[in-house]
């Protein structure tokens, strides 16, 4: 059985042995991102990592799952793939630690924006000291998406004596006991306006596409940090430009971006107010460890005839795999 991997880690050096451990005896093949077309002979699953899998790449391939290692597959043709017989399955953030890894992720940038530390750092080179800063403590966060990595975020915040304001799809289904409000879709501007740090953790939809617009960040508290460890489709990038040029967000913690890897011209790569991370957030090796173990499991599974695990789709008819 052959396994193609749609370059991961944007390395096209970088070793996919952790991946596949579980599957002694596998084929795993790895292409760039913009090549998949030319290396779909004989692939029995498509790992798509951050690239695009269109229905053309579909309807070319043999293949009868997508498995992503990892949650997001909002550049999937989930309709195409349900249409062609092919099933497309993610890894639950909450089962693979990715949700805390990236939890940590937005903490740290957090702390990093709300303690002044690269001016800090720039201080101790140039002989200024003491810089002042502010502090978490009786501050006010806003945690929009309160799904695994949202609530993670919120149990980690737990200690630093701020009050958490909580945005979710479904407000009725609750929030951990730290948080002490959570609202609704149609109350987002109201929460902006109370939060000093406001964090983007929610899922990535076409219904969350630009969730952060010129409109959002006007109703933002003027001087808010601003963290976004979910997706960089959920932000109008010249709305965030602009906000953070007139100074309503006074910083902004980014580690995810529309166009991935960011190039050293883009916008928020030197801005001075920006503290840039290149999607590092769930790389780390406790949730590779666990990734790669579910992710075998669940090919494993599928491969044995058997529905895929955390499937977004369920085609009537599936693809019968030729014999190797």
């Amino acid at each position: 059985m052959r396994i193609l991997v749609a370059h991961p880690w944007s390395d096209p050096n970088a070793s996919w042995d952790i991946a596949v451990e579980h599957l002694p005896g596998w084929d795993v093949r790895v292409c760039r991102g913009d090549d998949i077309l030319a290396n779909l002979n004989g692939v029995d699953v498509l790992v798509p990592m951050p690239n695009a899998v269109t229905a053309e790449i579909i309807e070319a391939g043999s293949f009868g799952l997508i498995q992503q290692y990892g949650v997001g597959l909002e550049r999937v043709d989930v309709e195409a793939a349900t249409a062609n017989g092919v099933w497309v399955a993610r890894l639950p953030a909450g089962l693979t630690g990715n949700a805390d890894s990236v939890a940590e992720m937005a903490v740290a940038q957090i702390l990093m924006a709300i303690r002044r530390m690269d001016e800090s750092r720039a201080a101790v080179a140039t002989g200024w000291w003491q810089p002042i800063s502010a502090s978490l403590l009786g501050s006010t966060v806003a945690i929009v998406g309160l799904g695994a990595i949202g609530t993670a975020v919120a149990q980690r915040l737990a200690g630093f004596g701020c009050r958490m304001i909580a945005v979710r799809a479904h407000p009725e289904a609750g929030a951990p006991p730290s948080v002490d409000r959570v609202a609704g879709p149609d109350e987002l501007y109201d929460v902006l306006g109370q939060a000093d740090v406001v964090i983007c953790s929610a899922m990535a939809s076409a219904a969350t596409r630009h969730l952060f617009d010129a409109a959002a960040f006007a109703a933002c508290k003027p001087g808010a940090i601003f963290v976004n460890v979910a997706r960089g489709v959920m932000v109008d990038d010249p709305a965030l430009l602009a906000a953070l040029d007139s100074g309503r967000i006074s910083l902004a913690g980014l580690d995810v971006f529309q166009q991935e890897p960011v190039g050293p011209d883009h916008p928020f790569a030197r801005h001075p107010r920006v503290i840039a991370t290149p999607h590092i957030g769930g790389l780390t090796h406790s949730m590779l460890a666990k990734s790669s173990e579910l992710f075998g499991a669940n090919v494993a599974r599928w491969s044995r005839g058997q529905e895929p695990l955390w499937a977004v789709n369920s085609p009537q008819h599936p693809r019968q795999i030729p014999p190797r």
